[in-house]
């Protein structure tokens, strides 16, 4: 009795005091809840390919929700749970939503073989390893094109390949343009485009701020584009800067307007919850954290996004800034 007890007992206490779960229940492979992918997640963990290709019939043509979902099925898989996918690929061969999942697979397996170390920590081996794979991505993208032309998903794909790749500035832009046709919006298609446009793969820091805010500068409000000038500016100072560099009035700026935007999105946007994890650790640097906490509490239970995403512990990493957050709002509602 006193083992159920006790963790109720923490959970309450938590609940209490910072309104955040404890630690154990942080869930490293999402960033935010939504139930019908974790069962789908479940099951295809389990062996089971029905769930996902349920998941994604009912995503219909709302893209932004079937790229989260074959995005995430498609890490499952990479992560060594394949068996179901190959299955669904058998009973289904030509499924388009089986082969965009396999698509998504076989980028985020060239991912995991290259490892998220910096070049100069690489292997020859691991490098080799991820341009093959991506090299047969290519192809598995391409085939789906082909199954469902007018879906921008699979090419949204692509540009994570393009990086791996190294596109040429001509060829991504044309890529770009294929995909701004079909979904001018496309947050996964913005944060991943602005990625190539980073200095540590294809780009600057000035081509990255560039494309960030022009792309923010015509999105309609709610589209969560407003956060991309944050990304960059993250992308480009992270490794440079203390708390202190999170200060200037620029940046708190920057922070608000990704906060009018993230106010005005639809609540069930499946990305809003990557821009509350980034919008909650940038609000706790600059000591808002009364703010930081109504991000956290949306997402808490989660780590699948930036800035954990870039820490050796990201768990941990979390924990330690949303109770530091829980802290100070207490402190902050006191004095105010």
């Amino acid at each position: 009795m006193t083992l159920l007890v006790l963790p109720c007992l923490l959970l309450l206490w938590c609940w209490l005091k910072y309104g955040l779960l404890p630690l154990r229940w942080q869930n490293p492979f999402l960033a935010g809840p939504d139930a019908p992918l974790q069962r789908a997640c479940r099951a295809a963990t389990g062996g089971r390919w029905e769930p996902a290709a349920q998941l994604l019939e009912k995503a219909g043509q709302d893209w932004e929700r079937r790229s989260l979902y074959a995005q995430r099925l498609g890490d499952v898989a990479a992560r060594g749970s394949a068996r179901w996918l190959t299955e669904w690929k058998k009973a289904r061969p030509e499924d388009p939503d089986a082969a965009l999942v396999a698509a998504r697979a076989r980028v985020s397996y060239a991912w995991e073989l290259r490892g998220g170390a910096y070049a100069d920590r690489t292997s020859q081996n691991q490098f080799n390893s991820f341009h093959r794979e991506l090299l047969v991505a290519q192809e598995d993208i391409r085939r789906v094109v082909a199954l469902c032309p007018g879906d921008p998903t699979p090419l949204v794909a692509e540009l994570r390949a393009a990086r791996g790749l190294g596109y040429s500035h001509a060829e991504t832009d044309a890529l770009w343009s294929q995909i701004t046709d079909l979904a001018p919006y496309h947050f996964e298609a913005h944060t991943s485009a602005l990625q190539y446009w980073t200095a540590k793969w294809r780009g600057s820091h000035q081509l990255a701020r560039e494309f960030a805010e022009k792309s923010a500068a015509g999105a309609p409000p709610g589209s969560l584009l407003a956060v991309l000038p944050l990304i960059a500016w993250y992308e480009s100072h992270k490794d440079e800067l203390g708390r202190v560099g999170y200060l200037p009035p620029d940046i708190r700026v920057l922070v608000d307007e990704a906060l009018t935007d993230a106010a005005l999105a639809d609540p069930d946007h499946p990305r809003l919850a990557e821009v509350r994890h980034l919008l909650g650790y940038f609000l706790y640097l600059q000591g808002r954290y009364r703010a930081a906490r109504e991000q956290f509490r949306h997402v808490d239970g989660f780590t699948e996004a930036l800035p954990w995403r870039y820490s050796r512990l990201p768990a941990p990493h979390y924990r330690a800034v949303r109770t530091k957050t829980g802290r100070g709002a207490l402190t902050e509602r006191r004095w105010r």
